[in-house]
């Protein structure tokens, strides 16, 4: 029998990593700081916002623990803190590319996508 409380806590943590990670843009820096830190204005070279808006979502992501960050002078570099999202976030964004693109239908049990998002 499952214990029904720690159940409800994983899908509960699992709900709050997924409203997190629900925003492109986030998923854009993760992919961008994967390969190593970056300070913000080059997370804006790669990735097209204000920095504002840049500033607000590093913020959410370090608030979060996915990031790590440090300073270097006037510089602040993020970093990635969490393997495991980034993990998650390469097999699903994987997934959905390989969907998207293939030129054999992947069937339906295998799909990510809802039909009607096709």
């Amino acid at each position: 029998m499952t214990d029904a409380p720690e159940e409800d806590r994983v899908f509960e943590s699992a709900a709050e990593l997924f409203g997190v990670l629900a925003t492109p843009i986030r998923l854009k820096i993760i992919s961008a700081v994967c390969n190593g830190e970056r300070n913000v204005s080059e997370l804006l070279a790669q990735i097209p916002t204000t920095q504002p808006n840049m500033s607000q979502h590093l913020s959410t992501l370090y608030r979060a623990g996915i990031l790590g960050k440090r300073r270097e002078g006037t510089q602040i570099y993020y970093r990635l803190q969490s393997e495991k999202v980034a993990m998650l976030c390469r097999a699903v964004c994987t997934q959905i590319a390989v969907e998207l693109d293939g030129d054999e239908p992947v069937p339906s049990e295998e799909r990510l996508l809802v039909g009607g998002l096709r």
